[in-house]
């Protein structure tokens, strides 16, 4: 097995200490378990994190950028097992080239009512990654970290409701909500944000606002 580089060590050894945003704090009781995957390796263009492009045709989160994850099932043993199965199911990626290397406090998605655990891991042999459900995922991609740290990239997306969180453009993908703010403080505690500007406001796309108010 490579071993697993100093970024990650570090970022893994913050991110499991990340608190949690205001908005994303679990209630006290009620919401269903579930677990993401937080897939890092060294890519083509350097450490890459793991993300998917969800369906639009789907019913919760339609066309949004996430991590791998969903429900954990009885016999998945708790959060990791759930993590490792559903990046399986999505992605056809091979859970055997996968070290895990901790969890994240538990967050809360209000729209889904999940109790989401993050789940860091270090791809320390990747496998080929794809669209393994499409009913589920239109793509699969590695996005280079570099990219996201890019002051370039990043912004503060609104919602005419008035919430207003950090955000990526990235790979022709628009990742908000709950995946950027996991993004958005892993890469803070982690050590490697780049100086951006949070007063770059721009108003949800149209097309977006249309998928997420889905279901």
């Amino acid at each position: 097995m490579t071993q697993v580089p100093h970024w990650l060590d570090r970022l893994a050894a913050q991110a499991v200490r990340t608190s949690v945003p205001s908005g994303l704090r679990p209630p006290a009781e009620g919401g269903r378990p579930a677990a993401v995957l937080l897939l890092f390796g060294e890519g083509p263009l350097g450490p890459d994190v793991l993300l998917i492009q969800r369906s639009s045709n789907g019913r919760r989160h339609a066309g949004q950028p996430a991590f791998p994850g969903g429900g954990v099932d009885p016999e998945d043993g708790g959060p990791v097992g759930a993590a490792l199965r559903e990046a399986e199911e999505e992605t056809g990626l091979d859970p055997s080239g996968v070290t895990v290397l901790g969890t994240m406090p538990e967050l809360f998605v209000w729209r889904s009512d999940n109790r989401v655990t993050p789940v860091v891991g270090w791809w320390h042999t990747p496998s080929a990654v794809h669209a393994a459900s499409p009913a589920e995922v239109e793509s699969v991609e590695r996005v280079p970290i570099a990219e996201l740290v890019d002051p370039g990239n990043r912004f503060t997306l609104r919602h005419p409701r008035g919430f207003a969180g950090p955000a990526f453009r990235v790979r022709g993908m628009l990742v908000w909500g709950f995946t950027a703010m996991v993004l958005d403080a892993v890469l803070r505690e982690g050590g490697l944000e780049r100086p951006w500007d949070p007063g770059q406001v721009e108003e949800m796309p149209p097309d977006v606002l249309d998928l997420a108010s889905r279901g």
